[in-house]
């Protein structure tokens, strides 16, 4: 079992964008990592204090995860931090050595975890 880690930026707090970004996370979470949707334990999402119009797990409720534990939360609010940015981590039940796992940040995200995004490495 292994968790993965990943983050998103959105360009307005309207349920379409956030829904939209959370799919286009989940997507290349999924892509980069070469997984089955069953083999996908849980989604823990938080996001900062200016997402509030939808929760976030309602993405991947439409991607076809209706029997996923999904637990959305509100990041702590930190001075000068990031705005606008849902994150998560997906547990999974596979096994995997640690240096494999792609990790995955978009957009103004992908400054956020430079040592761990995969992307940033392409």
């Amino acid at each position: 079992m292994y968790t993965i880690r990943g983050a998103i930026t959105v360009d307005k707090n309207e349920p379409e964008a956030i829904l939209e970004a959370v799919k286009e996370l989940i997507n290349q979470i999924i892509e980069n990592n070469d997984l089955k949707k069953e083999s996908i334990i849980s989604f823990i999402f938080s996001t900062t204090d200016d997402l509030d119009t939808i929760y976030p797990g309602q993405g991947v409720r439409e991607m076809g995860f209706t029997k996923t534990s999904i637990m959305c939360l509100q990041e702590m609010d930190v001075k000068d931090s990031l705005k606008k940015c849902v994150r998560v981590m997906v547990m999974v039940n596979k096994d995997r050595v640690k240096e494999d796992i792609k990790h995955i940040y978009l957009r103004e995200a992908a400054d956020l975890r430079k040592d761990l995004n995969y992307l940033a490495e392409e």
